[in-house]
């Protein structure tokens, strides 16, 4: 069932939960200071419990997973034979259950998958979206939501981005990263928990913030997210996912050969970058829409917010050959947008990664 947020003074909901309560730019700013909370209506649990679950994690997918300690927060990824990306989620363990974080878009076909894959191993995969759900925000302000674990280790997922994980690997090279600072976890609380936050929100009680606000935040810290930068063809090369998503030096899985080919040989065919948009006529792309550089179309955006200190930003995934050192203009529905890129992945990424550290481009006070 779906949550009632109509008593939450300014809320605006959709189908895919609450979308902000009146003012997205307060919001953000109310997230990073950790004083609100994000239900995220969009994002599912799976569960995978039995004691094969992570050594049988860790064989389908992208990170070292069989060694997880209780409590401690990674993500991985699942690949195709040829490497790319088809699923993701956050996962952390609590020393019974695997817990499996993942975007709504993503939720069915990877529990489908994996149920296809348990073989004869003892793991049992679940989708626990009918009864539980995920609250975002700082590490201290979801600290004081209840767990749900069944040996009462707290169900909460730190996001390590965006520090190189062990066996990762990180390719942007602008210092300081923008997701330096970036304090962003996510607990899991049942349904019956989120109305009572809901609750003491309408009644002024806590803050909440929407999910709009929780995605400014995301694409300042130029975090990939598979329902949003992901295509079909996409390599976790192209995203700058290496870092904290794939372990360059654990066991076999499906698309390591790829993996490994592009990283030590090769150099991924596209690449993510960061665009600070012209936001004097206010008008801001949509994903999809097309990227030039000149007259000539080098990519796509797939990500785009309005944050409460960069002002209109996009992320953008181009041709590895598209030039650096100009401009880009957005192709959008109301006329073309300038847009200055920062490079997130370089071109020289993989075998011949090895460029001087760039400093970050200045930010801009957005207007609230």
């Amino acid at each position: 069932m779906a949550t009632d947020y109509s008593g939450v003074p300014g809320a605006v909901a959709d189908e895919r939960g609450l979308r902000h309560v009146g003012g997205p730019l307060a919001e953000q700013r109310a997230l990073v200071a950790g004083r609100a909370v994000a239900p995220l209506g969009d994002r599912r649990v799976l569960t995978v419990s039995g004691e094969d679950r992570l050594s049988w994690l860790d064989s389908l997918s992208s990170q070292s997973l069989t060694h997880l300690a209780p409590g401690v927060g990674t993500e991985t990824l699942i690949l195709d034979p040829q490497g790319r990306v088809e699923h993701a989620a956050s996962i952390v363990d609590d020393g019974e259950t695997a817990w499996l974080l993942v975007d709504e878009s993503d939720a069915a076909g990877l529990a489908t998958w994996l149920t296809k894959m348990r073989f004869r191993l003892r793991v049992e995969v679940r989708d626990r979206s009918d009864d539980l759900a995920i609250v975002g925000g700082t590490a201290a302000a979801v600290a004081a939501l209840t767990a749900v674990g069944p040996t009462g280790t707290p169900v909460r997922w730190r996001d390590p981005w965006p520090d190189v994980s062990p066996g990762g690997w990180g390719y942007a090279v602008v210092e300081p990263h923008p997701g330096a600072d970036r304090d962003w976890s996510e607990a899991v609380v049942t349904l019956a928990e989120l109305d009572e936050i809901v609750a003491a929100a309408a009644r002024g009680e806590i803050a909440l913030a929407g999910r709009d606000a929780v995605d400014a935040l995301r694409v300042a810290a130029w975090r990939p997210r598979v329902s949003a930068d992901a295509d079909e063809r996409a390599l976790p090369h192209e995203l700058d996912w290496m870092r904290t998503a794939v372990h360059l030096s654990k066991g076999c899985y499906r698309g390591q050969e790829t993996v490994a080919k592009v990283h030590n040989l090769g150099h991924p065919p596209r690449r993510l970058v960061a665009l600070q948009l012209d936001g004097s006529d206010s008008v801001l792309p949509a994903p999809g829409d097309v990227v030039r550089a000149g007259e000539t179309e080098v990519g796509a955006i797939t990500s785009v917010a309005l944050h409460y200190e960069d002002g209109p930003i996009a992320l953008a995934i181009v041709k590895r050959s598209a030039p650096t050192d100009v401009d880009l203009v957005v192709d959008t529905s109301d006329g073309p947008v300038s847009a200055a890129q920062e490079v997130v992945v370089p071109r020289d990424a993989g075998a011949t990664a090895s460029v001087p550290r760039l400093p970050r481009l200045g930010r801009r006070a957005a207007s609230s």
